[in-house]
């Protein structure tokens, strides 16, 4: 009896580990290569390693800004790392003139350790911890810019942590709800660990926000990204990105785009500063 009894133990265990794996391969599509550098694209950056407070390393790059005085904490999404978002960082050095951290989640690209979504909050609080950790950059100017599932990540990040201000883009409201959409014959959502329930943590959500999302996302909804807008408190703006999919965006948004989200951070510092 104690035999059957450790069996069904272990085959339970054997089955709970086995989700959880398939939970996260559902959610996280890390890539370890970094393709490219900043270099390559003529910008000047810093290559930075720091560590989570579970001991975690993390890689990420500092890309300064010579007419920078604010600072973007980017969250990126969930495929991919640093290195794949390159082309994007190069067009808001150019338009926005901001400096720019950006970093990978543990386990993708030179980060550390396995990726998940508490682990995702950890690394979060890390990296301000590193910005604030400079003694060349103003602990009230930095501005959280998280997209996909990094928007649910820097939403976490601005409950814990008010920014200058926060912005968002493609944001989804849900792990359970994405689930719905990706198998809406499974009702699997009741069953997953991971929730980055962004539309519930939106409400607590206090200074300057700009939620951004294409009208032609083909991963997120807009209607998502809507209902995001309409549960957070103000002050609150939502753009457009007209015959934006999900990836595109700032291709697609072009000039527009680069200039509502400048526009948005000057006014939210000018809004804090009371200007």
């Amino acid at each position: 009896m104690f035999y059957r009894s450790e069996t069904l133990l272990s085959l339970a265990l054997s089955f709970f580990l086995w989700g959880c794996q398939m939970e996260k391969s559902l959610i996280f599509y890390p890539t370890s290569d970094i393709d490219r550098t900043p270099e390559e694209l003529g910008l000047p950056y810093e290559d930075i390693t720091f560590t989570t407070e579970d001991g975690v390393r993390l890689n990420g790059w500092f890309i300064p800004s010579p007419e920078g005085v604010l600072t973007l904490l980017w969250f990126h999404g969930n495929a991919g790392n640093i290195s794949h978002r390159l082309d994007n960082i190069r067009l808001l050095h150019e338009k926005v003139k901001i400096h720019i951290f950006i970093w990978d989640y543990r386990g993708y690209g030179r980060s550390e350790g396995s990726v998940s979504e508490k682990g995702t909050y950890k690394d979060a609080t890390a990296a301000l911890k590193y910005l604030r950790s400079r003694k060349d950059l103003d602990p009230k100017k930095f501005v959280f810019y998280g997209r996909s599932l990094g928007a649910a990540v820097a939403v976490d990040l601005a409950v814990r942590d008010e920014p200058l201000a926060l912005i968002i883009e493609t944001a989804f409201t849900s792990i359970r709800e994405m689930a719905k959409l990706a198998f809406p014959f499974l009702p699997i959502g009741p069953f997953l660990r991971t929730r980055y329930d962004t539309l519930e943590k939106i409400r607590q959500v206090q200074g300057p926000l700009l939620i951004l999302h294409g009208d032609q996302d083909d991963i997120v909804p807009y209607a998502q990204g809507k209902r995001i807008f309409d549960a957070a408190p103000e002050p609150k703006e939502f753009y457009t990105i007209r015959g934006a999919r999900h990836n595109d965006t700032f291709i697609v948004g072009g000039d527009p785009y680069f200039a509502a989200l400048k526009d948005f951070i000057e006014r939210a510092a000018a809004l804090r500063s009371g200007g």
